[in-house]
C-alpha cells in the first residue's frame, strides 16, 4: 500500500469517526446518559442552528414602545389611547401580498381541489366587484386589476379577513413542503389531489406520507419522518397582531441614539421622521412623496408632468422608501388586515386588565385538535387538514389563567362587563369586526399614522384593503447570530460564581 493510499484511508476513517462522535451529541448534564444513542434509550438532542427566515420575511426585533395615536385625534374616536407595551420578536413580510402571489394560490387550489371540490376555488376568489362605483367608471379594474400582467406586482385587494387567513395557512404548507423537498426528504409531487396534499400538521401526526425521496435520518441514526422537535419545519404564517403591525410600522430602531442605549431620539408620527408626507432631506429626492394616499379632495396622484405619488390606485408592492426595518408601504397604498377583533377599549386600557401589556391581542378562541377515544387526532377532513374544536368552558373552569374557550368579548361586550354593543342599532361593532391599519391609496394623511385604527367586517372585502403575513419568532429575540441569555462575558460569570460559591 502506497503512502498516499495509507493517508487517504486514515483520513477517511478519521472523518467517519469525527462524524460519528458529532452525531452522538454528548451526554446529559443532569443524568450523564448519552444523547442520540439507541443503546442508551435513543433520546435525541438536536444541534439546532436557529429559526430560518422564511421567504419574503424580515426579522422584527421586539421591544417596548408607546402604542397608540401620535397625533391629534381629529376624529374624536378616543379608541387609540397611548399605552406602554412590549412586543416579542417576530417576522413580517417585506411587502404586501401581491396579485401574483394570490394567482399562484388560486392555481394550486384549482389544480388540487377543482375536480372534487370546486367550491374551494370559488371560496378563494377575490371580490373583483369592489371596484364598481355607481357614479364612477372603474369597470376596467373589475376585469384587469387581478389577472392582467400590468398589475402582477400590485397588492391584492378584494380579499376578506377570512380569505387572508386561509392564504396564510396555505402558504405555511407550501413553504414547509419546499423545505422537505430541498433537504431531499420528500420528492416534488405535482399530482396531489383532494385530501392527499401536503399539510404541515397532517404530516407531523402521520396522516400524510407523500413521495419520499431519501427520507430523514434523525440524530440517533434512526430512519423516520420529520418531527416537530427537529426544528426543521417553520412556524405558521399568519396575520400580524395590531401591536406587532404598529410596532413594525414605526420602525423606531432607526431613532435609537446608540446601539447600547435605551433611548429614542425622536418620536415618529409616520413610519419615517418628520411631520410631513414628503422627503425632507436635501438631494434629488427632496420633496418626493413618501407614500401613496389621497392628498386632497379629487387629488389622487397630482398633475400631469409632475405626479406626486405616481399612483391613482394602489402602487406596486415595492414602491417608495422602506422604513427602518426594510418594510415597504407600511403607510398608504392599501390598508392591511391584522388579527385583532376591534374594540374601542383595548386590552391595556380596560379597567381591571392593565396587566395585558405583553403582546396585547383581542380575538383569542382557544382550540385543540379533535381527538379519538385513544387520544389521537381524528382523520383529517376532505381538504387534507386536521380537525379542531373550541375548548369547552367546563373543561377549563378550574384553571387560573383562563376559564373560557371563546374570549373575543372578554371584559368588553360580554354579560360580565359593563359594556355591551347593540350591533345594527347603536353600533356597528360585533365579534366579526376586525382591525385594519396603515391607510390606503384613497385615504387622507391622517390614516397613515401607525397608531390610527379602523375596523371592517371580517367576511367583507374592499378595493383599498390588502394584507401581509407575519410569523412567530421562536428562540432568542435577537436572531440566530446571538443566542440570548444575559450579557455578562464568560470571565465575569466565572468571577461571580467563585465569589458566591
Amino acid at each position: 500500500m502506497t503512502n498516499l493510499l495509507k493517508y487517504s484511508v486514515i483520513t477517511v476513517l478519521a472523518l467517519l469517526t469525527l462524524s460519528a462522535c458529532k452525531k452522538k451529541g454528548g451526554n446529559s448534564s443532569t443524568t450523564n446518559w448519552k444523547y442520540n444513542d439507541a443503546e442508551w434509550g435513543g433520546f435525541e438532542k438536536v444541534d439546532y442552528k436557529g429559526q430560518a427566515t422564511g421567504p419574503n420575511l424580515v426579522l422584527i426585533e421586539g421591544g417596548t414602545f408607546s402604542m397608540g395615536t401620535t397625533e391629534q385625534d381629529v376624529m374624536y374616536d378616543y379608541h387609540s389611547i397611548p399605552r406602554r407595551v412590549t412586543v416579542s420578536s417576530f417576522y413580517m413580510d417585506e411587502t404586501e401580498v401581491a396579485n401574483v402571489d394570490w394567482l399562484e394560490y388560486l392555481h394550486w387550489i384549482y389544480r388540487v381541489f377543482n375536480e372534487s371540490y370546486p367550491e374551494a376555488y370559488l371560496k378563494a376568489l377575490p371580490d373583483t366587484l369592489v371596484w364598481r362605483e355607481e357614479l364612477g367608471f372603474n369597470e376596467p379594474f373589475v376585469e384587469t386589476y387581478l389577472r392582467h400582467p400590468s398589475y402582477t406586482d400590485y397588492p391584492v385587494v378584494g380579499v376578506s379577513w377570512v380569505q387572508a387567513n386561509d392564504y396564510c395557512q396555505w402558504r405555511t404548507d407550501r413553504v414547509n413542503e419546499m423545505i422537505l423537498i430541498e433537504k431531499q426528504i420528500l420528492s416534488p409531487n405535482p399530482d396531489q389531489k383532494d385530501e392527499d396534499n401536503f399539510n404541515t400538521e397532517a404530516y407531523l401526526v402521520g396522516q400524510y406520507e407523500g413521495a419520499v425521496d431519501k427520507g430523514y435520518e434523525g440524530p440517533a441514526g434512526e430512519e423516520r419522518r420529520v418531527k416537530f422537535e427537529d426544528g426543521i419545519l417553520l412556524p405558521a404564517y399568519r396575520l400580524p397582531t395590531e401591536a406587532e403591525w404598529e410596532y413594525a410600522a414605526l420602525g423606531l430602531l432607526g431613532n435609537q441614539a446608540y446601539a447600547k442605549d435605551e433611548r429614542i431620539t425622536d418620536r415618529r408620527l409616520y413610519p419615517w421622521n418628520g411631520n410631513t408626507t414628503r422627503f425632507m432631506q436635501r438631494g434629488k429626492y427632496q420633496g418626493e412623496m413618501m407614500a401613496n394616499f389621497q392628498r386632497g379632495r379629487g387629488d389622487y396622484m397630482g398633475m400631469a408632468g409632475k405626479l406626486n405619488d405616481n399612483a391613482h390606485i394602489p402602487a406596486p408592492v415595492v414602491s417608495f422608501f422602506p422604513n427602518d426595518y426594510g418594510l415597504y408601504n407600511m403607510a398608504g397604498n392599501v390598508s392591511e388586515w391584522v388579527m385583532d377583533v376591534y374594540r374601542p377599549m383595548t386590552s391595556t386600557t380596560l379597567r381591571g386588565t392593565e396587566d395585558q401589556d405583553l403582546n396585547p391581542f383581542r380575538g383569542n378562541v382557544f382550540k385543540h385538535k379533535t381527538l379519538d377515544e385513544e387520544g389521537r387526532p381524528v382523520e383529517k377532513d376532505s381538504l387534507g387538514r386536521l380537525r379542531y374544536e373550541v375548548v369547552k368552558d367546563e373543561d377549563v373552569a378550574d384553571r387560573l389563567n383562563y376559564q373560557r374557550g371563546d374570549v373575543i368579548n372578554y371584559f368588553d361586550g360580554d354579560q360580565e362587563s359593563e359594556v355591551l354593543y347593540n350591533y345594527g342599532v347603536t353600533s356597528l361593532i360585533n365579534d366579526k369586526s376586525r382591525v385594519i391599519k396603515g391607510g390606503g391609496w384613497n385615504d387622507r394623511a391622517f390614516y397613515l399614522a401607525p397608531g390610527a385604527r379602523r375596523f371592517f367586517d371580517e367576511e367583507r372585502a374592499s378595493r383599498s384593503i390588502g394584507f401581509r403575513c407575519a410569523m412567530t419568532r421562536v428562540g432568542g429575540p435577537q436572531g440566530n447570530s446571538k443566542k440570548g441569555g444575559n450579557h455578562f462575558p464568560k470571565k465575569f460569570k466565572k468571577k461571580v460564581k467563585r465569589k458566591y460559591k
